[in-house]
Formats: structure tokens, sequence, C-alpha cells
């Protein structure tokens, strides 16, 4: 018969993220008593045996606390199971010896046992050494079994046996001269991954059953499932909790580590909106315009932009050019504003911390409404960037959003627009792409939305606009690309 392993309780897990904390008195108390008995050894201290008996008993208390506090973390899983068990009577070994080396010491034990004196400095002595090995493989677990020796110079590193340094560091990006020719997964994903993820989800801690650092593993997932789904950026779990707010303890990576920077965050989103590839070059994807000003960071001031007859991108020269709206200085957001949308379920993420400008998002809250629309309007400088597809809202939220005089992104997707919210647009000047997938719209929709000069791309997939439609559109406004043909993961790209 097959038993599951209970799921601990919070209990459990609160105590045991007070492990840390906890095992750093046994060290202190048992390095002093070490220093203290060689001292009064060699005749430079004067050390009373009631002062080594009071700092051996704490030690062992506190050492035994630790163990008690160090299983308990160990319950959340995630961790290299031949290192935990190590670790694990590595640290009982401590507690034991440190009360062996107590009772020794104190009059407790030396009035029943007269020769357990002998005891003293062999269990102080076991006790240290238990002490060091623990501590190596306390930090194995945590931050990976070459922490200590990783940076270890010549000849050192020789003496030790240890593999050339090399061999030993962890995988760095290769240069990019053209990025249009770079490897998308070896050269932009991975060493993103490596950098920020794998620290915490390798082969020997993988906290939540998960391993980032391989093709396979990443594929694989974890214990809640696959972290991604090819083709859906914003809806893959891997995404989503790196756009969680700081604060929550969900984001990833975890408070009190570096997060990803918004860069990483859109070229990430990029590479799982493309369909996750790991053996394919930029040259052979779709490159996005938000996608553009990232990938050209990578390189020495080349950008990239997408072929119209192939769909591939072509190297161009300079810095892809940006909406004037990107460049605009705008009053700071008051950050009660901020904290107001936060709190309806909203991300509110620095679209450009230089202009003040947001993007803001509601892929976290599938219930936010034409009320909570409401409260944008007192950002109508800021928000840029606007995501509300697969929300609650109707016609009624367009007319605050149509107050968002700076917005350069729309996303409406399979919401219950139509074409009367519609008309309640034509004031944005700035707009430049427009999601209505899988809403009511119609060509008198579309038609619209002729006078929006800035606008460059419209996705009406699975609407009831006609091909007549379209080309009523991209004669009115010959730059615009309107897209309504294709798979769902091509309009999910942005």
């Amino acid at each position: 018969m097959l038993f599951l392993q209970a799921q601990p309780s919070d209990w459990a897990l609160f105590f045991g993220r007070f492990h840390p904390l906890i095992v750093h008195l046994p060290i202190g108390f048992l390095v002093v008593a070490g220093i203290l008995e060689v001292g009064r050894r060699l005749g430079k201290l004067q050390v009373s045996g009631s002062t080594m008996s009071a700092i051996l008993f704490w030690s062992a208390v506190s050492a035994t606390v630790a163990c008690v506090f160090g299983y308990l973390l160990s319950l959340g899983g995630g961790y290299d199971e031949e290192i935990l068990d190590e670790h694990k009577w590595q640290g009982i070994g401590v507690a034991v010896f440190a009360w062996i080396a107590w009772a020794a010491k104190s009059d407790f034990l030396l009035k029943k046992v007269p020769f357990s004196a002998v005891l003293y400095l062999p269990a102080l002595g076991l006790s240290l050494v238990a002490l060091m090995v623990a501590g190596h493989h306390g930090g194995s677990l945590t931050h990976g079994s070459d922490y200590l020796t990783q940076y270890t110079p010549e000849p050192f590193r020789t003496m030790a046996g240890l593999p050339p340094r090399a061999a030993s560091v962890a995988v760095k990006a290769k240069p990019i001269i053209d990025v249009t020719q770079a490897m998308v997964y070896e050269q932009i994903v991975n060493p993103i991954l490596q950098s920020r993820c794998v620290q915490c989800h390798n082969a020997e801690k993988s906290k939540g059953d998960l391993r980032m650092d391989t093709p396979e593993k990443l594929i694989k997932g974890g214990e809640n499932g696959p972290i991604f789904v090819a083709g859906k950026g914003t809806d893959s779990e891997m995404i989503k909790r790196c756009l969680l707010d700081e604060g929550d303890e969900h984001h990833m990576p975890p408070k009190g580590k570096t997060p990803l920077t918004d860069q990483q965050i859109t070229l990430l989103t990029w590479w799982v909106d493309q369909g996750a590839p790991f053996d394919k070059k930029v040259a052979d994807l779709a490159v996005t315009d938000m996608v553009k000003p990232a990938l050209a960071s990578l390189g020495n001031g080349k950008a990239v932009a997408s072929a119209e007859a192939t769909g591939k991108a072509v190297p161009v020269v300079g810095p892809a050019p940006l909406s004037p709206v990107l460049t605009m200085n705008v009053p700071a957001a008051d950050p009660k504003v901020i904290d107001e949308l936060k709190k309806t379920g909203l991300l509110v993420l620095p679209l450009s911390k230089e202009n003040n400008q947001l993007e803001v998002s509601a892929v976290n809250v599938r219930t936010f409404n034409d009320a909570q629309a409401a409260a944008l309007v007192k950002l109508s400088n800021q928000i840029v960037w606007l995501k509300l597809g697969d929300t609650q809202i109707t016609d009624a939220a367009l007319a605050s959003i149509a107050k968002l005089k700076n917005l350069q992104k729309l996303h409406l997707e399979r919401t219950q627009i139509t074409n009367a919210g519609l008309e309640k647009l034509t004031g944005l000047t700035y707009l430049e792409y427009l999601n209505l997938y899988g809403t009511a719209i119609t060509d008198v929709g579309l038609a619209s939305l002729s006078d929006l000069k800035s606008l460059r791309s419209v996705y009406v997939w699975q609407t009831k606009v006609t091909e007549s439609g379209i080309t009523a559109l991209k004669k009115a406004l010959p730059n615009v690309e309107v897209v309504g043909g294709m798979s769902e993961n091509g309009v999910a790209k942005r």
C-alpha cells in the first residue's frame, strides 16, 4: 500500500523558518568554548569551571533547538536528500557531543561517574568538528555543494584535488555580437535563469521539486506541474510569479534575493510566447515591438525588427524606434493611488522609472470589473501599457480607459466589450497596439478606429470582423497591421 506524505502544517513551517537564526547560537557558544579552553590550557586565560559549564549548557540547549527547527524546515522539501540526511545527523551529533561535554564538565556527572572527566575534551573536540562539517553541508543545501570551494585559488585548488575553476563556475552568457543570430535559450534565456533562479532550483536544492538548470527539468516543472505554457507567456506560472508584488510570499525570486529586471521578464515572456524553443535563433522567431529594446540591449547597439514578408527578424542599424510617448516625462504617481490599485489585485509595474511611466496588468485578477476600472483615471498621465484581458469589464470601463491620454498598448482580449465601447477610444492619440481577440467586435467597431493615426497593430481573431472590414481599416490607416486569421498562440504574443 502506498502512503502519501502529509503536508506539513503552517506551524511546523513557521518554526522551521527560524532554524537559520537559532543555528547561530550553538555555533557561537561552541566556538567561544573552544577558544576559552585552548586559552586556559595554554595559561593565557583564567576561566572558572562554572563559566565553562554554563557556556556548554547553553550550547547544548541551542543545538538541540536548532535540530528540532531544522527538522521542521526540512518538511518543506526541495533539498537534496543525501546532503540533507548527512546534515541532519551531523547536527544531531553536535547536540549530543555538546551535552556530553557539558555533563563531563559539570558536577552533575562528575559526582556519579568519577572518570567522566576524560570524556570532556574528546566530546568538545568532536562537537566542534561536527559543527564545521554540518555547517558546510548546511551551506551546500542553501547555496550548492561548491559554494565554499568555487573560488578557491591555485595552488590550493590543485592541492585539494578540485577541478579547474573554469569547469566549476556557473553558466555565463556567451558574448552576443549579432543579436539576430543569438541562440535564444542558450545565450538569452538560460543566463537569466542561472543568475536569478537556479540557485534555489538545481540538482542539490529543488524548492517545490522544481529544477531549472537543464531544459529537460525546466520542461518537467515542479510539484504543481509545468511552470510555463508554450505560446502563453502571461498565463505561465513562471512569468506570473515574477510579476507579483515583491512583498507577496509567492513572488519569485523570494524576498531578499535580487528580482528580475523588467527587460529580463520581457525576454522570458517573449521566449514563452514564441513556443519556448530550445534550439532556435532570434532570427527564427517573430520579434514584437515590446521585445525589440530588450534584445537591442544585449548586443553592440544593434536592434532587431520583423521582416513583413517572412515574419523573421532582420537587423537594423541603431536602436529600435520608440513611440514618442515612451520618451515623455510625466509627474510621479501618487503612492497612495498605486497602493489602492494593488489592493484590487492589479500589478502596477514601472515601465520607465526615469519618466515615471507605468504598466498596469490584471493578469492575476480575472474578476476586475467596471467599477474598479474607474480608479485607473487617477493615473491618467502615468499608465502607458494596460492589460485587462480575460477580465469582467464591459463598455462602461472604456469610458474610464479613454481618459488615459498617454496609453500606448491596450489589451482587451476575451472581454465583454462591443462596438459602442470602441467608439469611446478615439481620443487616445498615442495608442499603437490594441488586442480585441475573442470579443464581439464587428466591422462597425473596427471602422471607429480609423481616427487613431498612431495605431500599428490590431488583433481581431475570433471576432465578428470580416475581411472587408479589415481592408477598409487598412485603407484608412496604411501603416496598421490587422491580424484576423491566426492561432491563439499568435495573438497572445504581446
